[in-house]
């Protein structure tokens, strides 16, 4: 059975197999594969299976959908090929690949990425972040606190599906770096909202510390929690849901 490999940049967070001939990608929770990112559209595209052949279709997305790092309206994906969506990719990955049919006619390619204006990113980031009683777990909503090394705010209600931690720029909570040139990973970790609460994962392994512990993989999250990245110091509390 093909499967798809949702990465963020270059960790790997969701492997999602193909249990039926159609999937579709967004931001928008009615999708099959959900990507709670401003960058990414509510209905961004559509990977579906016609005549033998895995094609990928664009669905008129702000800022393009990709393969193998070439902008497509749709064509034909194969064995390892990469779908690139913002910050985001979809690897796919077939079983037992078959020799490469020839796509189906598309659309001439367009070589440049559209930019998303700042005022297009501070829409995108309103629709998705949904309110806090929507986004609560047991009646209680996590936010992230920033104790030391504060870049922006110094408080993150963590209200999105997932929320990204570090240095880039497309990030929902930013980091400062440590040692002379201030570094740190674009993404150093990331917090999932779970049924069973919020999970921390780390993207880059070993660099988030939790209560003084380097996180590999992931941890549930408690209240109270002290959380380490780089020069920058959280904590996790966990407040009623307004």
């Amino acid at each position: 059975m093909p499967k798809l490999l949702l990465k963020f940049n270059a960790a790997v967070i969701k492997e999602v197999p193909f249990t039926k001939d159609s999937l579709t990608v967004g931001r928008k929770a009615d999708n099959d594969i959900v990507i709670d990112n401003p960058a990414i559209s509510g209905h961004h595209c559509k990977i579906a299976l016609e005549g033998g052949t895995y094609y990928v279709e664009d669905l008129e997305s702000t800022n393009g959908t990709f393969v193998n790092e070439k902008r497509v309206k749709k064509a034909g994906i194969h064995h390892n090929d990469v779908v690139g969506l913002a910050k985001h990719a979809l690897v796919f990955v077939e079983d037992n690949p078959e020799p490469v049919a020839a796509p189906a006619p598309s659309a001439a390619p367009a070589d440049a990425t559209m930019v998303i204006a700042p005022q297009k990113q501070a829409e995108l980031v309103a629709a998705a972040a949904g309110t806090a009683k929507d986004s609560a777990v047991n009646g209680k909503l996590g936010v992230m606190r920033v104790l030391k090394g504060v870049v922006a705010d110094p408080e993150y209600k963590l209200t999105g599906l997932s929320t990204y931690i570090g240095k880039s720029d497309r990030v929902q909570i930013p980091i400062k770096g440590t040692g002379l040139f201030g570094s740190a990973p674009e993404v150093a970790a990331s917090i999932h909202r779970k049924p069973e609460g919020y999970i921390l994962r780390a993207v880059e392994e070993g660099y988030p510390v939790v209560n003084g512990v380097n996180v590999n993989g992931q941890v549930l999250l408690k209240d109270g929690d002290l959380i380490d990245c780089g020069g920058t110091t959280m904590q996790f509390v966990m407040q009623d849901a307004g």
